[in-house]
């Protein structure tokens, strides 16, 4: 290693301008030689002593700030290094420097095993003698087994499955083949997003959560399930509805969630994105095992830039070919993918290691790359199938690390829902639900309507990431006009000027053409309306119209969502906060295709296709998730196998959380 680093320096040396290792009137070969293998040795030696302590110091800093400042204190200890020898007239720039570490760390790295070939057995190696001073002074290690639940966002159960059959994913199909794991489906709620699953999985509640974002009449906000604000308020509101800490209260640890579920060690979590810094929040196992090696940083940056090529090759692809369907991938967002698939990834997985080496009891991991990638290029893509093939990696590279780790450990693999295909309800119809709904009010239509928001969880996390607040715009316009949400392929309209949860009369006697136009446009699939006379009603085409309370007998217009939809719908008609109209968008079941009122081309949000059908794959030596015959349906019901998994274990009792609404 210090042999390489001399002769790196020497070339680096040779070929940059601002950086010499002798004096102006020139010096012997062997001086030279002599300068470049002390600065290199120098330079090892801070690196192995110094910098671990600077990333102590520098635990407070957020997680991607931290990460380009590796660069900056790289460069230091260079300068430092070369000022180290008295005899030494090497001279460098500063930003000479950071160029120079930077090569230097990679190709360290690299004669390690763990750059150029992406050795991850040597990353793990490194990662076990840096956990193994800290377990030292430890008691042994509790022979329970610890449990990590590890999160693929967005990966649908027939998506993994189709994965395993095309040799994408061996880790998985290993486990399969092997018979150590049993993979189960299970059935969202209506609300098919993240932030309603991973709520329920986590703090075991996710009631009163009708979408990813929807209007809160009570506090006149705007709810957004990936607003750092929104998931510390809805994270409140589960502890107070249990009256439970969450999953992971019991020595747990939370990586890159929207919720802590009660972890004491949290990274890269959303719901505490706001809060002031401090000892009850910060990571130092998270952070500190990625950045406490400045090579890993360097890694991580080379990655993030061949992932932005990679995605402006491939969008740039799609566009010459004229794909269909297809929406646009310019602007921020191949940074936003990069960070998704290779800055959240290394950092998460990093943390999950170190979580293992540690012995934690409970660990929950979300990886978010897939549904990113999914969203914009479409859930069978090639595109998403690569990435796939990449988290099946960082799932080898943590059942590896078991075997290093103080304790056995069982890893559940699951996913929070799928993603269903189709164009956007804009791109077939030529206006938005914005615009339709407009429409149906009578009120004029902008000639250029407004771009909708985008659900993905990546981009509240890059904000999160550099502590930049997350804002969600109210749409412009009168108090009185009404407010059009959407949440993937479910749209979601509010009267703020009503207190009040709008009746179906009271939206007829307002508006007497907006129901009718919603229901019989070909794009909408059906609508959720609160009923004086029914208590709630589902309206379809042709003025079909259905109680709530006799979906069972007649499904109407829900009978193309398949089974559980009714169920769905009612458990949302209870909610306080569901919108005055709930807005579904039509659903081919021969395809699977929803059209999504967002700019995503692979959506998830309400109901139809493989949205509504995430995965659960789990160890054998757990009991079955449900018994045999019957479905594991909603996140609430996931979160109970969790629970009662983790008190198998026979280590520390994790009770059950008092849900008051079952």
């Amino acid at each position: 290693m210090w042999a390489v680093s001399t002769v790196t320096m020497l070339v680096l040396a040779g070929i940059l301008p601002d950086f010499r290792l002798q004096s102006p009137d020139g010096e012997s070969a062997t001086h030279i030689a002599v300068t470049a293998a002390f600065g290199a040795g120098a330079f090892g030696v801070l690196s192995a002593l110094v910098w671990p302590l600077l990333v102590r110091l520098l635990l407070l800093v957020p997680a991607l700030v931290l990460g380009l400042l590796v660069f900056v204190l790289n460069g230091s200890l260079l300068l430092v290094a070369l000022r180290l020898n008295p005899a030494s007239s090497a001279e460098a720039a500063p930003e000479t420097a950071v160029v120079v570490a930077a090569v230097m760390s990679a190709v360290a790295s690299a004669t390690g095993g763990a750059l150029a070939v992406r050795d991850d057995d040597a990353y793990r190696r490194r990662l076990y003698r840096l956990a193994d001073r800290r377990r030292r002074r430890l008691p042994a290690g509790p022979s329970t087994p610890g449990t990590v639940f590890l999160q693929l966002d967005g990966v649908g159960h027939d998506v993994l499955l189709a994965a395993v059959g095309k040799g994408l994913m061996p880790t998985v199909a290993r486990f399969l083949e092997n018979g150590t794991h049993r993979l189960t489906p299970w059935r969202t709620d209506w609300s098919s997003q993240t932030g309603a699953s991973q709520l329920g999985i986590l703090h075991g509640t996710n009631h009163d959560v009708p979408a990813f974002r929807w209007y809160d009449k009570d506090s006149r906000e705007v709810m957004v399930c990936n607003r750092p604000t929104s998931a510390a308020e809805l994270q409140r509101r589960a502890v107070e509805f249990t009256g439970d800490g969450g999953l992971l209260t019991v020595d747990g640890a939370s990586r890159g969630n929207l919720f802590s579920g009660g972890a004491d060690e949290q990274a890269l979590v959303l719901s505490i994105a706001t809060r002031r810094r401090g000892r009850e929040n910060r990571s130092r196992a998270g952070y500190f095992a990625y950045f406490s090696d400045p090579a890993n940083a360097v890694r991580t940056a080379m990655s993030f830039f061949a992932e932005v090529g990679r995605e402006m090759g491939q969008s740039t692809r799609a566009l010459i070919r004229k794909q269909r369907p297809r929406v646009s991938r310019g602007g921020l967002y191949p940074f936003v993918r990069a960070f998704a698939t290779v800055v959240e990834r290394d950092v998460v997985v990093a943390a999950v290691m170190g979580d293992m080496l540690a012995g934690r009891t409970a660990v929950y991991a979300d990886l978010v790359a897939y549904d990113e990638v999914a969203h914009h290029s479409g859930p069978t893509s090639r595109d998403a199938e690569k990435v796939l093939e990449r988290l099946d990696r960082s799932l080898a590279l943590i059942v590896n690390v078991a075997e290093h780790a103080p304790r056995p450990y069982r890893i559940v693999v699951l996913s929070d829902h799928g993603q269903s295909p189709g164009e956007t309800f804009r791109a077939r119809y030529g206006l938005g639900l914005g615009e339709l709904v407009r429409a149906g009010c009578g009120l004029p239509v902008p000639r250029k309507a407004q771009r909708t928001h985008s659900g993905a969880e990546a981009r509240a996390a890059v904000r999160a990431a550099l502590r930049r607040p997350v804002e969600e715009k109210r749409p412009a316009g009168r108090r009185s006009e009404p407010m059009v949400l959407a949440s993937g392929n479910l749209g979601l309209v509010s009267f703020p000027d009503v207190p009040h949860r709008m009746s179906k009369e009271e939206i007829d006697a307002r508006h007497p053409a907006l129901l009718t136009t919603l229901a019989n446009h070909p794009g909408i699939g059906f609508l959720l309306v609160r009923s004086e006379e029914h208590g709630g009603v589902v309206l379809g085409a042709y003025g079909a119209e259905t109680p709530v309370a006799e979906l069972d007998d007649k499904t109407g217009p829900l009978e193309a969502f398949g089974p559980g939809a009714a169920d769905a719908v009612r458990r949302t008609h209870s909610f306080p906060h569901t919108a005055d109209i709930m807005v579904n968008s039509f659903h081919d079941p021969a395809d699977g295709e929803v059209l999504a009122f967002e700019e995503q081309i692979g959506s998830h949000g309400g109901l139809g296709g493989a949205q509504g059908r995430p995965f659960l794959l789990s160890p054998v030596v757990f009991s079955e998730p449900v018994e045999e015959g019957r479905e594991l349906v909603g996140a609430e019901q996931v979160h109970r196998v969790l629970r009662r998994w983790l008190r198998e274990t026979d280590g520390p009792q994790v009770p059950l959380a008092r849900n008051r609404a079952a």
